[in-house]
């Protein structure tokens, strides 16, 4: 599999004249002139985007519903401003620091301790997170980075003359030291929580295939050497350590053929795969959703186990609410921030982040560590007095490890004298780390009725676009959340 970086570009609110008109911006602290991140941009009812990592957003008018003249930028602790279309005013979105007294945001005399303010919260997830059926265009990011830290075959023994230490240690040097791979989805997704229908409308991935050709091109030698040597009624007995496993020979190579009609297939075709692959991803970011039965990050369902604190208030888009850092009790796994709306006490933004491995495990040379677990996620309330996911983003990583002994043997009960054919024997070490980075972007959203929801036929072929580089170009007639510096700057060296 391959990887992929992350997010950069660099926005100016201009009128570009072309067959569309494009804003981009960058928004920045008035005061430092830093870059704002994950700030809202408002540009008609119930749609808009927010910005990146580094403050940037663009989109295209033709993109937009219901037009209007101005666009509104907002984020917690800061004057929301207003922008016109025509306005250039430079490259950037500055905005001023929002300064008030508690008085201003908090107009109550029964002031609230925050273990209260927490029981108000699960007592008003019910209503503040509804589960109304929806239609919502969508933008999905997957980011995947693997770092090899070491990998070494070991090569010890083997009975077939070309299958030698010069041709394994071959394969060590295709395979890179680290990898990227990107997919990028603008779709509709219509439903709720619990089930839903995809519709992907344009999709692109972002890899070195130069790594595939090397790989099939050592793929073909081997399997020219297997063919060569290993008799077809044999089977195949691969042992490491104390466990042990046999395939038939002929099963071997027909399952080979059958993967290889499956690949031309896809790629004539689309690859349902794909579609099925971005609908279990953001499966596992609705899953992981704080209300959830079934989420990681329990912070509200098991409050009694995290320290909460008070720290002060602020306003996001024109609501009032409570900051409120969160630390573990005892064997818990996670610290950040809550932003709890000061009125109904709905949670309007969750930073989060791990603070011990979520999960390992260590036995007989093998071992893993679930070590990377953080991420946020922002919620925008509807007309009916809701609150559904605008971006959600998780990073999900650890370690892998492996020290183990491995021989792969050739037996053959057919022929006369002794079953053992051939052996390989190789003693691997190999120590790596993967990170997965997905990013959910909401644009608009629409209550839908059953009837709708019903009638949905879902497209599950998709052809995804290969790129050997990032093309801006590419998403130019889509609002998409911009890429980062190493997705904008990844690029395949022939």
């Amino acid at each position: 599999m391959y990887l992929k970086p992350s997010l950069f570009l660099v926005f100016n609110l201009c009128f570009i004249p072309s067959d569309a008109q494009t804003f981009s911006a960058r928004v920045l602290d008035m005061e430092t002139k830093q870059s704002i991140p994950y700030a809202t941009v408002e540009t008609g009812l119930n749609q808009g985007l927010i910005t990146n990592e580094d403050g940037e957003f663009t989109f295209s008018l033709e993109n937009v519903k219901q037009p209007q003249d101005s666009i509104f930028v907002s984020y917690m602790g800061y004057e929301t401003k207003g922008v016109f279309f025509e306005e250039a005013e430079a490259l950037k979105i500055l905005l001023t620091p929002k300064t008030y007294q508690l008085k201003e945001v908090f107009l109550t005399t029964n002031i609230l301790e925050v273990d209260e303010i927490i029981e108000k919260v699960k007592e008003h997830l019910p209503k503040n997170y509804a589960t109304d059926l929806t239609k919502k265009k969508i933008f999905f990011r997957q980011s995947e980075i693997g770092t090899m830290k070491k990998l070494d075959f070991g090569f010890e023994k083997s009975t077939i003359d070309e299958l030698n230490k010069k041709l394994i240690d071959s394969i060590r040097t295709i395979i890179p030291n680290k990898t990227s791979y990107y997919k990028e989805v603008v779709a509709e997704l219509y439903g709720n929580y619990d089930r839903y229908k995809l519709n992907i409308n344009k999709a692109a991935e972002l890899y070195d295939k130069n790594s595939d050709i090397s790989a099939e091109g050592i793929g073909k030698k081997l399997e020219k050497i297997f063919n060569d040597n290993i008799k077809k009624d044999s089977y195949i007995k691969i042992k490491s350590g104390i466990f042990s496993t046999k395939m038939e020979v002929d099963s071997i190579l027909k399952e080979n053929e059958e993967v290889k009609a499956e690949i031309e297939k896809r790629k004539a075709e689309g690859d349902i795969n794909f579609h099925k692959q971005i609908g279990n991803q953001i499966a596992n970011l609705y899953e992981q959703l704080f209300f959830t039965e079934d989420s990681k990050i329990d912070v509200i369902d098991k409050s009694n186990r995290y320290n909460f604190s008070l720290e002060n208030y602020t306003v996001i888009n024109g609501m009032s609410v409570y900051i409120i850092p969160f630390s573990p009790k005892g064997g818990k796994e996670f610290k950040g921030v809550l932003y709890v709306n000061t009125q109904d006490f709905a949670i309007v933004r969750l930073d989060f982040e791990n603070v011990k491995s979520l999960s390992k495990f260590e036995l007989l040379g093998i071992s893993y560590r679930n070590d990377v677990f953080r991420g946020k996620m922002l919620f925008d309330k509807d007309l009916n007095g809701s609150y559904s996911p605008r971006y959600l983003e998780l990073n999900d990583g650890g370690y892998m490890g492996l020290d183990r002994p491995l021989k792969v043997i050739e037996k053959n009960k057919n022929v006369k004298g002794r079953r053992k054919q051939n052996e390989l024997s190789l003693n691997l070490k190999i120590q790596g780390n993967q990170l997965s980075k997905y990013e959910f972007v909401v644009f608009e959203s629409e209550a839908i009725n059953q009837d709708y929801f019903d009638k949905i036929e879902e497209q599950k072929l998709v052809k995804a676009t290969y790129l050997s580089q990032y093309d801006p170009t590419f998403w130019k007639d889509y609002t998409i959340i911009e890429p980062n510096q190493a997705i904008e700057t990844f690029k395949v060296v022939e």
